[in-house]
């Protein structure tokens, strides 16, 4: 049940999707891989929308290379463990909630740990092999994941449903090139949020979410566009195997 001091810091959430949706959000557990630049804005809005628990895992420590985007590490926290950094300010931002902060790195050895309990995996992650691993761990534990990649001015979402529809290896069967790419602030603070508001909306059962689409967002035309994705018969991961 709410209490009063979170009827009061909720209370415009309250209004969108009742009390019944803020005490889904409170009973909530998230893993988020990764806590750069998708990872930083996913974080402190589902901390700040009320998320009870939020598991955050990464391996890296804080660079100034970082900072023209990843809002939650400042210039006092070079050198600290990004998660450290990160869990810091999202308690200060919201005390009320669990945070799990978790230096490592996400492999094949710890990756089911990590998912087992949660309800939604977020993928701020910035490479692909990771990327498919969560999405194999989403499939064998049937929890959704929320995808997203950015690049430059550009980015990318999807909402994988496990037995409903297409995942991310049918999407992208073949992971791009590893690189140092480019990157704007304003990108994944874009993407980021689009993913954090799929979250919230998964939880309370509010609105339609990005599953068997494939948004595309374009910074430098201020455009925004979803394509329909379909499960691939030949998938290696879940052979388009759907359910009704």
């Amino acid at each position: 049940m709410l209490n009063e001091q979170e009827r009061e810091r909720y209370a415009r959430q309250i209004l969108l999707f009742g009390e019944e949706g803020q005490e889904r959000l409170k009973k909530a557990k998230v893993f988020i891989a990764g806590a750069g630049g998708l990872g930083c804005p996913i974080a402190l809005y589902l901390a700040v929308a009320g998320v009870g628990e939020i598991r955050l895992v990464d391996r890296d420590t804080v660079d100034r290379t970082n900072l023209n985007r990843q809002v939650l590490h400042w210039e006092k926290d070079l050198g600290m463990p990004k998660v450290r950094s990160a869990e810091a300010k999202l308690r200060e931002a919201n005390p009320d909630i669990r945070i799990k902060a978790v230096a490592t790195t996400i492999d094949e050895t710890n990756a089911r740990d990590m998912v087992t309990g949660a309800d939604l995996i977020v993928d701020a992650m910035d490479n692909f092999p990771t990327r498919y691993l969560l999405n194999r761990e989403a499939l064998r534990s049937g929890v959704p994941l929320i995808h997203g990649a950015i690049r430059g001015f550009d980015g990318q979402v999807a909402t994988i449903v496990p037995g409903r529809t297409a995942c991310l290896e049918c999407i992208f069967p073949e992971a791009p090139p590893a690189e140092v790419f480019p990157v704007v602030g304003t990108t994944p603070g874009i993407i980021g949020l689009i993913q954090a508001n799929e979250a919230i909306k998964y939880i309370t059962g509010a609105g339609d979410l990005l599953a068997g689409r494939l948004l595309i967002w374009d910074g430098l035309a201020a455009t925004l566009e979803t394509f329909t994705v379909e499960p691939r018969p030949d998938c290696p991961v879940c052979g388009g195997e759907m359910r009704p």
